[in-house]
């Protein structure tokens, strides 16, 4: 192992945060020699309702399903079962583009179908829509934030 983080190039690492944040994205891994490298941007905290109690953020982390039930019991018992998951791993970005205004705020008002926000992965937008009607309670993403598949995105009650 020593061997590895001999040969890890500092300025490879450098070079792929750089990347990074020139493409606007969540993480980059690269694997050569077998050694592998993942850089990726620290997760955002959690835009709540204001009648809502307070949340922990909800990270991004490996494996995507154990990432509510590895949270702290607290935080886990605090994001409802019936909250918008994500569908894949990607980046989630609230409006349809920079400078524009959000798709939905807390308080709004939405219909089944209702595009709720976009998860870019591999380049392609998917839209997350509304499951049902209701009224948006909290967005548990921020914008350009790196998500993962299953991670709470929106709560409608």
């Amino acid at each position: 192992m020593s061997s590895t983080k001999s040969k890890l190039d500092t300025g490879l690492v450098r070079e792929l945060a750089a990347i990074l944040r020139e493409a606007d994205l969540g993480e980059l891994e690269v694997e050569h020699d077998g050694l592998r490298i993942r850089v990726s941007k620290p997760t955002a905290t959690v835009v709540q309702a204001a009648m809502a109690a307070p949340m922990a953020p909800v990270a991004a982390a490996p494996p995507a399903a154990a990432a509510p039930a590895s949270a702290a019991p607290a935080a886990s018992a605090e994001v409802p079962d019936n909250a918008i998951k994500s569908p894949m791993v990607g980046t989630a970005y609230l409006s349809p583009e920079p400078g524009a205004k959000a798709f939905v705020a807390v308080g709004d008002k939405v219909k089944k179908g209702d595009t709720l926000l976009l998860v870019e992965a591999m380049k392609t937008f998917n839209p997350v829509e509304a499951d049902r009607a209701g009224t948006v309670r909290a967005i548990y993403v921020t914008d350009s934030q790196p998500v993962e598949y299953g991670e709470p995105l929106i709560l409608i009650e």
